[in-house]
């Protein structure tokens, strides 16, 4: 790290490309304001609702060919930066298994083709029978076919929050909790008035949309279950002719279950329909999660363009990073690693065609 800071950066948006983006600019030696709207501890984003998947293949069937190559860099990048994080334990690379029950073996077969495809040789999953699904996850006793995607990863995407905070504390960045802010060039208003930087960086997800005409929010909905009856080694994807169900394993007997996609900007409690459809699903998975406890019941909105990809816009004193959809902890890598080469003025920028926004067609406030 530098021995005086570079630049005075303020960020707007504390959520996952926020934290990120403030943890290597303060390791860059700049002296970064961190400001959000929510709490810092317990934040309101979408990073903290999510299950926190690294999950290339299975995310490109339903996406874009240049999401599956920004989620390659996210499986090289997350080791590393864990690392110094000094927190590799939250990185769990144990592939991930889809899989489909005997009436809905057409979606799992469906799901391949797509995954050829898209992909290609490059498509790189395991076909399973029964015997084969067993011995990776022993609990699982209903399913006779399935794909195993070893690549892919999860993270705890709850700690990994709470460390990224400390570390930006430890590193001395100012942090603001409960403070809305409106993004101006080389300015932010808070309550409390106006503070000038070199830079502010807008992070602040579907919080930016005034800045940003396109931008929408998705709704999103999971559950959150704890129980002692079944283990799980690696996130688990149920194909379904109505709804993709994924449940991914977090510490002490908790999961996360998800999820749903509904193009509503509403912020309200899950929808019955949706509580019962996420619940049915979760115990066709297996029967062990009948008696599961439900701690939490969450609802977001995932930040998407029209095209659902993410998008940097820059201009003379301000940078804006957003619509990471559904793609958070798979696309945040590429996203931050274009933002430190633009303000580094140097570096790789492999994903400049995709990410570079446009001035004119949306007037930043």
């Amino acid at each position: 790290m530098n021995a005086t800071p570079q630049r005075r950066i303020a960020i707007a948006g504390a959520g996952l490309l926020g934290r990120l983006t403030a943890w290597r600019l303060l390791c860059d030696g700049h002296a970064v304001s961190l400001y959000d709207a929510g709490d810092l501890d317990t934040p309101p984003a979408a990073a903290w609702t999510a299950a926190g998947m690294v999950a290339p293949l299975a995310e490109t069937v339903v996406s874009e060919h240049s999401v599956y190559e920004m989620g390659q860099m996210a499986l090289d990048r997350w080791p590393t930066w864990l690392e110094e994080l000094q927190a590799p334990g939250l990185w769990h690379q144990h592939g991930s298994l889809v899989v489909a029950h005997p009436q809905d073996g057409n979606e799992l077969i469906q799901f391949r083709r797509d995954l050829d495809d898209t992909l290609g040789e490059g498509a790189l999953y395991q076909e399973l029978d029964g015997s084969a699904i067993h011995h990776l996850e022993p609990d699982l006793t209903r399913f006779r076919h399935g794909l195993f995607l070893a690549d892919e990863a999860h993270l705890d995407n709850r700690e990994l929050l709470t460390r990224l905070l400390g570390a930006i504390r430890e590193l001395g960045g100012e942090c603001h909790a409960h403070t809305p802010v409106e993004v101006h060039p080389g300015e932010v208003a808070t309550p409390a008035g106006r503070h000038r930087f070199d830079l502010v960086i807008d992070c602040r997800g579907h919080g930016a949309k005034p800045s940003h005409p396109t931008l929408r929010g998705v709704r999103g909905e999971t559950l959150h279950v704890t129980t002692s009856e079944i283990t799980l080694t690696r996130p688990v994807r149920l194909m379904h002719p109505r709804y993709q169900l994924y449940v991914v394993p977090k510490p002490n007997g908790r999961f996360v279950i998800g999820a749903t996609s509904i193009e509503s900007e509403d912020r309200s409690p899950i929808s019955l329909q949706s509580s019962l459809e996420l619940s049915s699903a979760l115990y066709t998975l297996s029967p062990a999660f009948a008696e599961a406890r439900i701690l939490e019941q969450g609802v977001n909105l995932r930040p998407a363009f029209r095209n659902n990809l993410p998008r940097v816009t820059l201009s003379d004193g301000l940078i804006s990073a957003n619509g990471l959809f559904r793609h958070g902890y798979l696309l945040a890598p590429a996203v931050v690693e274009h933002l430190l080469s633009e303000i580094r003025g140097h570096g790789d920028k492999p994903f400049a065609n995709l990410l570079d926004g446009s001035i004119p067609q949306e007037t930043l406030s």
